[in-house]
């Protein structure tokens, strides 16, 4: 696969974090703030992010996403300017949260039988970066930065 082709995946893939930032943003200052999102009548997306799966300790899960999400961003991004190094943690943090993203749906799916708007948004940008890394060939771990 050229260079040039692996910086446009890897911008692909920086622009799809955007949106995770973006929303996990969104419901980690709900989440914090006390209020609740707006979720177009549905009550399942409040069972969701009002239950006890939705928080660490006092720490909203959207908080955690967001990290991630930036962490993503920030891996894409030094991958796409040709750091292999960047482009191993990418590929290891989208497993991560691919992982996490498939617990998170068998909780919705299994023990609150309700799924959030949001929550399947997200999922589905993780489905994308879990894509976009199985598509591109495995980096060189012989070669450094």
């Amino acid at each position: 696969m050229s260079r040039r082709t692996k910086t446009i995946i890897y911008t692909i893939a920086a622009i799809l974090t955007l949106a995770g930032i973006a929303e996990a943003t969104y419901l980690t200052v709900l989440s914090l703030t006390g209020e609740t999102a707006v979720c177009g009548g549905s009550s399942d997306c409040f069972k969701v992010l009002g239950s006890k799966y939705s928080r660490v300790g006092s720490i909203p899960l959207a908080g955690f996403g967001l990290i991630a999400y930036f962490s993503a961003f920030s891996f894409a991004t030094f991958a796409a300017f040709g750091s292999t190094r960047a482009g191993k943690l990418f590929a290891i943090l989208v497993g991560l949260m691919f992982i996490v993203t498939l617990w998170l749906l068998v909780v919705q799916a299994f023990l609150l039988h309700a799924f959030c708007r949001y929550c399947l948004f997200s999922a589905a940008l993780i489905f994308m970066l879990t894509a976009i890394v199985v598509l591109l060939p495995s980096p060189d771990y012989g070669q450094s930065d």
